[in-house]
């Protein structure tokens, strides 16, 4: 298991459905090693704190094994050829993790790295802005379908991060899995 790339990004005003909306979903890949402190990495933005950062929501960290469903997605959806690649962070995430996926981790798990230690809070719940970054109306559904959704990190010992660093899981207490705090939040979003 490893972090395949690190991204950050800044809030800006997007066009989404015909009106101007505050977002930094789009990240960009970070070169060289990135501090990590208890509100996230150094360079990061959120753009609305009600929902995304804080203690609890510090880093979004997301499989990069999920990267070509979201291409066969976007081809699907009739976008090949617009946007051939799609760049890690272009979900919203600030760590790009090799080898590790939602179903292989629980609330309370930690992610040891050589200069920091990080703990899975809860998986992401997507929002109309994930639609506009994916660029078609359906994936917000396909996130909800397929669980690929992704988690977000408290910072228990801020430090340093760099990409292709190894890290180590460490479980936590087993109570509830990302997969079944991610389905009973999609069930009662749906309510």
């Amino acid at each position: 298991m490893h972090i395949e790339s690190i991204q950050t990004g800044q809030a800006r005003k997007v066009l989404i459905a015909g009106r101007s909306v505050l977002t930094a979903i789009r990240k960009t890949a970070v070169a060289g090693p990135v501090a990590v402190n208890p509100l996230g990495l150094d360079g990061d933005e959120q753009a609305d704190p009600s929902v995304h950062g804080g203690l609890d929501k510090a880093i979004y960290a997301y499989p990069a094994e999920h990267y070509p469903f979201w291409q066969a997605q976007r081809e699907a959806a009739g976008l090949a050829g617009i946007d051939d690649a799609l760049p890690f962070g272009a979900v919203g995430e600030n760590l790009s993790l090799r080898g590790l996926l939602e179903t292989q981790v629980w609330v309370g798990d930690v992610l040891r790295l050589a200069q920091c230690t990080l703990r899975v809070e809860q998986p992401r719940e997507p929002c109309f802005k994930f639609n506009a970054a994916m660029g078609f109306n359906t994936a917000v559904k396909a996130m909800a379908q397929s669980g690929f959704c992704g988690f977000y990190l408290s910072v228990d010992q801020p430090g340093v991060l760099q990409a292709g660093e190894a890290f180590e899981l460490l479980p936590g207490p087993r109570r509830v899995s990302v997969p079944e705090r991610f389905n009973a939040k999609m069930f009662k979003n749906m309510r």
